[in-house]
């Protein structure tokens, strides 16, 4: 029996990172403050994330901080893998496929993870490695089928079976990871070979799962760790799990005073709106059937229904800003290139809002303790 998969006691505790490109760095604060927190309440300075969650979850850059949190790295090392890793992720194609296909090659990134995901004897670590400390889901798009793929490393799983000729277990770590990234315009496609009945090859294309309903991954992953179609089944109940939902941070999506736009804004708006709205319903849906200690408001009606829930199925904490006027202005005076997923000049600047917001938001109580 695989540890990883036995009821957590006193509570499984899950862990959630959005997708959100070079944003990935605001989300990073939270995560290293909470990794702060454990460590000055246990006592133990080495503490990393993977000590104390059991089942983390991301999508696109999120499912790359995921995945380095189930490896077990600390979130600083996170952090600077990103900062010196960022220039060759973001490698910038050549001038007709930027403007005819996607704008970056994807060998940077490639390299980066594949170098990294490796087992102690240099081959590389595949989806079903021991070196994945907790539990860990990945979320992308199967462009071929149509279909989000939400893939975990539970071997429990129906298709994670390994007397199978073929399972996802058996996929390189670094290749699903980079699959959640592909951004479409962005990056191209990542092709994967696959294994259908009978162990007959299929070959398809997956993109970036941001582009499903799942760029905030934190229902999803309540509903892997808890459905009995999923063969995990934990424990449902304030009692008996909590989640941590982080965001990446983000700019107002509505067009203001505009009362009409023409036809190539609303084509290049369309992505972040859907995307933006889709967050927002997937956070919406942890707080009504969770008890949410913490979160930004959802929206002016329900507010951000943060009030105890005895019928809560979990603990619910949300840790995300919508960036102020004045952050925008103080942006202004590092970059002119804005808000942009790409834009690799506000590093600096999300690690510095980032860290402050975190400081000022998070707290152990918001899914720690009844």
């Amino acid at each position: 029996m695989d540890p990883r998969t036995l009821q957590p006691e006193p509570r499984a505790r899950l862990l959630s990172f959005d997708g959100g490109g070079i944003r990935g760095l605001f989300a990073l604060q939270y995560a290293k403050r909470i990794e702060t927190l454990l460590r000055e309440k246990t006592g133990n300075p080495d503490m990393v994330l993977a000590d104390y969650f059991h089942y983390v979850g991301g999508t696109s850059t999120g499912a790359i901080i995921a995945a380095f949190v189930s490896w077990g790295l600390p979130v600083a090392e996170i952090e600077r893998l990103y900062r010196i890793n960022a220039a060759a992720m973001f490698q910038k194609s050549g001038l007709l496929k930027r403007f005819t296909s996607h704008r970056f090659v994807a060998e940077g990134l490639s390299r980066f993870l594949r170098d990294f995901f490796v087992e102690d004897d240099g081959s590389p670590a595949t989806f079903g490695t021991k070196k994945l400390k907790t539990l860990l889901l990945v979320v992308t798009r199967n462009a071929s089928t149509g279909s989000a793929w939400p893939l975990s490393n539970n071997p429990h799983a129906k298709y994670n079976n390994l007397e199978s000729p073929g399972n996802n277990l058996q996929i390189p770590l670094w290749q699903l990871v980079r699959a959640s990234t592909a951004a479409p315009t962005f990056f191209p496609p990542e092709i994967l070979e696959v294994k259908g009945e009978g162990g007959k090859p299929l070959v398809f294309a997956f993109e970036d799962g941001g582009v499903t309903p799942f760029n905030c991954p934190a229902y999803l992953l309540s509903i892997m760790a808890t459905l009995p179609e999923y063969n995990l089944q934990w424990k449902t109940g304030r009692e008996n799990m909590s989640i941590v939902s982080i965001g990446t941070g983000g700019t107002k999506l509505g067009r203001g005073d505009r009362l009409f736009v023409d036809v190539l804004a609303q084509a290049k708006n369309l992505p972040s709106s859907l995307i933006g709205s889709f967050q927002q319903y997937q956070d919406l849906l942890c707080r009504v059937n969770g008890e949410c200690r913490f979160g930004p408001p959802v929206d002016g009606e329900v507010g951000d229904l943060m009030r105890p829930n005895g019928e809560g199925k979990f603990l619910y904490a949300r840790y995300d800003k919508v960036f102020s006027g004045d952050d925008l202005l103080a942006a202004e005076q590092v970059t002119r290139k804005g808000f942009t997923l790409d834009n690799l000049e506000l590093m600096d600047f999300l690690i510095e809002r980032g860290t402050a917001h975190a400081e000022e938001t998070v707290k152990l109580s918001h899914f720690d303790e009844l």
